[in-house]
């Protein structure tokens, strides 16, 4: 039971510090209860606690610190389009169309050479070549 308490010590410290260091030393607490619960000595969860938050401290946290202080990527202009949804206003097929994405009306042709698309039917742009976008209609079963 004391493993517990001292692992949710560790956890109310790792609040208000934010450097995922004592969460980690939270992580070993568990592991050294998780041993004692099962009948393991108190020699052996106190092995257990500290392998494992030597562990965490050393292979987990520098990966979630990496992942946190890099921003994630953030994609603007045309790039910003790829994944979005627009609608068919023109047939597209794998030579020309017309679709309304954002606002906007925009040429458009069909991702696969051999999809033809009907007006109305909802596309997903899978990218922009230009100022053309390559689209797939849309797996959604409702049109727009």
């Amino acid at each position: 039971m004391w493993w517990v308490i001292g692992a949710v010590l560790l956890v109310i410290i790792e609040v208000t510090t934010l450097d995922l260091v004592f969460v980690m030393l939270a992580g070993g607490a568990m592991a050294g209860g998780v041993v004692a619960a099962v009948g393991g000595g108190a020699v052996l969860a106190i092995a257990a606690a500290i392998v494992t938050a030597v562990a965490l401290l050393g292979v987990v946290r520098p990966v979630a610190l990496r992942h946190l202080r890099h921003p994630p990527e953030i994609r603007t202009g045309v790039a910003a389009l790829v994944g979005s949804r627009g609608v068919v206003i023109e047939r597209v097929d794998a030579h020309s169309g017309r679709i309304k994405l954002g606002g906007e009306v925009w040429s458009a042709r069909s991702y696969d050479d051999t999809q033809v698309i009907e007006p109305g039917s909802t596309v997903d742009v899978i990218e922009i070549k230009g100022a053309t976008a390559l689209v797939y209609e849309s797996e959604a079963p409702w049109k727009v």
